[in-house]
């Protein structure tokens, strides 16, 4: 991604009759719209009346060549019926069409007004997974966040396109946290930003508790994924939601984690409807005591001696990175070396097939058998 995130600053709280939720964006070097109290959710007064919160992430199969909606929300239908408790509910990376540029579209759109009714049918938050998202400058990989009465609060770009692989795909440059009232502060990532550590910690750094991280992981790669996905819940003390897909949309193996680093749940290859009631306390009491009544990094971070070097474009470490050259696919070579095969009947049993082959001269045409 080229040139340094811009944060923008807005601070917007939309009120319903019993839920409300804030959507915050910051520009870098300036705050506009927060005061200490805005950011400050574990006030005396705030903590006495936090409440747990029930989320449940939806692990299905995705498609590349349908549309997945319909499916989308009988599977929601199906979690509400079981799971009536349920409070907010998370879908995976691209689930609505699958890794499909060309289904991308406006929003608000058809599909984004799909998920508004589904979220007010039920009465819950929801995050969708993400879809393509069709804008004037390009298209970008977008989240958008719905209230239980059926308005969106926010919609966030992907930061980390997957490049080059997820290539023509523009970066989105701002950060997205929202609040539930009476809960706790809410970020939202989307797969390869958490392969970038700052982008949780600046969400974290914003109040974030809870990261609502939808993923489409299709590569033979999950198994790393799933470590950083616990230690971005660990080193930063939050609750960390990654769910994936199946079929066209990943390889499941969506993983639930505390802000202890404990996995709460870890799903297998197949459908999963994951219900977990979580308590944001648990978040401000580790961030005050520290991981497992250890490490408290937060505080070390926000006390650290140094300004990282690497963060600065100029810096020293910018001409290393500037040699590892551009960011391409590999290729095949376009020469590639001969291979050389050997007559088996030219060498000799029990002699190294790399050696020189031992030369048999040719019988004279009178010599007797």
């Amino acid at each position: 991604m080229k040139g340094s995130p811009k944060l923008t600053a807005v601070a917007e709280e939309m009120t319903l009759p019993i839920w409300s939720a804030m959507r915050s964006r910051l520009t870098l070097g300036r705050r506009r719209g927060y005061t200490g109290s805005d950011t400050d959710l574990r006030s005396d007064r705030q903590a006495d009346t936090m409440t747990p919160i029930s989320i449940a992430g939806i692990q299905m199969p995705v498609s590349a060549e349908n549309e997945n909606i319909t499916a989308m929300g009988k599977r929601l239908n199906l979690l509400m019926l079981r799971f009536p408790w349920v409070q907010m509910v998370l879908f995976s990376e691209l689930c609505a069409f699958g890794p499909a540029p060309k289904h991308a579209q406006a929003m608000p759109g058809p599909a984004e007004t799909a998920f508004c009714e589904m979220a007010a049918r039920h009465k819950i938050w929801l995050v969708p997974g993400s879809m393509f998202e069709r804008r004037e400058e390009g298209i970008y990989n977008t989240a958008p966040v719905i209230d239980p009465g059926g308005q969106v609060i926010a919609r966030y770009r992907k930061m980390f396109p997957f490049e080059p692989y997820e290539a023509g795909i523009k970066p989105g440059t701002e950060f997205v946290v929202f609040d539930v009232p009476t809960v706790g502060r809410f970020g939202v990532s989307i797969c390869y930003d958490m392969w970038f550590p700052e982008t949780t910690r600046q969400l974290v750094a914003l109040g974030a508790e809870v990261i609502l991280h939808p993923t489409m992981t299709d590569t033979i790669d999950r198994d790393v994924e799933l470590p950083i996905a616990r230690a971005n819940a660990t080193i930063n003390q939050c609750y960390f939601f990654d769910v994936n897909g199946i079929g066209d949309g990943g390889t499941g193996r969506s993983i639930i984690i505390d802000p202890s680093g404990n996995v709460l749940h870890e799903a297998g290859n197949g459908p999963e409807m994951m219900p977990i009631e979580i308590d944001p306390a648990r978040v401000r009491r580790e961030r005050e005591r520290g991981v497992r009544g250890l490490g408290q990094i937060l505080k070390s971070f926000r006390d650290r001696p140094v300004d990282f070097p690497v963060y600065q474009r100029s810096g020293p470490t910018e001409s290393y990175l500037h040699a590892l050259g551009p960011l391409i696919k590999p290729t095949r070579p376009l020469h590639a070396e001969p291979v050389h095969r050997l007559d088996p009947a030219a060498v000799t049993p029990g002699a190294d097939p790399q050696a020189a082959p031992v030369a048999h001269p040719k019988p004279h045409p009178g010599a007797q058998n």
